[in-house]
Parts: C-alpha cells; sequence; structure tokens
C-alpha cells in the first residue's frame, strides 16, 4: 500500500520545494480545481446516511464502506466517540438534511486506549487552564462503541434512533465488526 508519507512531494526530474505540508495541499487542490466539474449535488446525502468515525488516518471509510461522493454526511473526531458536537452535527445532519440512519465506527489499536483523562491534568499543568472537554479515553473498544449507540439513542435531539449500528473497523484487516448494543 502506497500512502502520501512514502511518496515524494514531486515527480519528475526536478525536485521542488513545496514549503510546508499546508502548501502541498494547496498545490494539490489547485490541480484538483483545474479538474472539477459541479457535481450537481445538494448537501443532501444519497443514502440519508450520517457516519461518525475516529479521525485516525488509517480509516478511509468511503472506500471501506463503498461509497460515493455526495452518500453520506461524515463526522469525525479522536476516537470516533459522541460528544456533545456529534449530537448537534447528528441533529442538523438528521433535522435539516434528511438522514435516518447513524453508523459509528471505531476501530482496533485506537490512540484513545493508550491515553487517560490524566492528559487534561498535564495540559493544565503546560498551559494553565483545565480543557473544558473530555479526552473520553477508553479500555475496551467494545464497550466504548455501545456507549456512543446508548448516546445517540437518547439523546432528545435526535429524530431518528431506531437505525443506530455501532462497529469495530480492524486496521490490520478492513474488516468491520459489529458491536451488538445489548
Amino acid at each position: 500500500m502506497t500512502t502520501s508519507a512514502s511518496v515524494p512531494a514531486s515527480s519528475g526530474s526536478a525536485t521542488v520545494d513545496h514549503g510546508t505540508v499546508t502548501d502541498r495541499l494547496v498545490d494539490a487542490n489547485e490541480q484538483y480545481a483545474g479538474a472539477f466539474t459541479d457535481p450537481g449535488m445538494d448537501a443532501r446525502p444519497v443514502l440519508r446516511v450520517a457516519v461518525v468515525a475516529c479521525m485516525d488516518a488509517r480509516l478511509d471509510l468511503h472506500a471501506a464502506l463503498g461509497l460515493e461522493l455526495g452518500d453520506c454526511h461524515t463526522v469525525r473526531n479522536a476516537g470516533g466517540v459522541v460528544t456533545d458536537d456529534v449530537i448537534r452535527s447528528l441533529t442538523i445532519s438528521q433535522r435539516a438534511l434528511g438522514t435516518r440512519s447513524v453508523v459509528l465506527i471505531h476501530h482496533t489499536n485506537c490512540g484513545l486506549e493508550s491515553i487517560t483523562e490524566e492528559f487534561r491534568h498535564d495540559l493544565e499543568m503546560e498551559v494553565g487552564q483545565r480543557p473544558a472537554w473530555a479526552v473520553e479515553s477508553f479500555r475496551d473498544v467494545d464497550q466504548d462503541v455501545r456507549q456512543s449507540m446508548q448516546r445517540v439513542r437518547t439523546s432528545p435531539f435526535l429524530l431518528h434512533t431506531d437505525d443506530v449500528r455501532g462497529f469495530v473497523f480492524d486496521v490490520k484487516t478492513g474488516l468491520l465488526r459489529e458491536i451488538d448494543p445489548a
């Protein structure tokens, strides 16, 4: 598997200094925009589904789930945890943009399994202010998926909570394993 981390920033015989990573991304966008055509879509996802997943760079959700541009809303954060902000995004997704299903995806070998809430204390000691947010670390990925499903199912802001399913993505095999909510 080739990743952008293993591919040189430029191709051809001349070496081009792209500056920062952000400069590289902006350059890539200019190339993308040069061939871009308006797909003629609106913000409503075709499959009426919202996917909440971890921000881990190893998860290519569209490829793993067979999704195309416009199929779903995607909400990502550290751990794929259902926080107040995820509920906010899902509420907008459902109430304003028509989604009906929620898919939650955590994964094996998640970084949140190796840190603790002590992380917040360390930040407070370093910067002089305690973060208002929780780290939401966990030791049992299956249980954390169950907790996330429960948070979605019990939110008073969400209209559609009957089709909420949770999975663990195996970063070694690429397979999803469904988690029983019970």
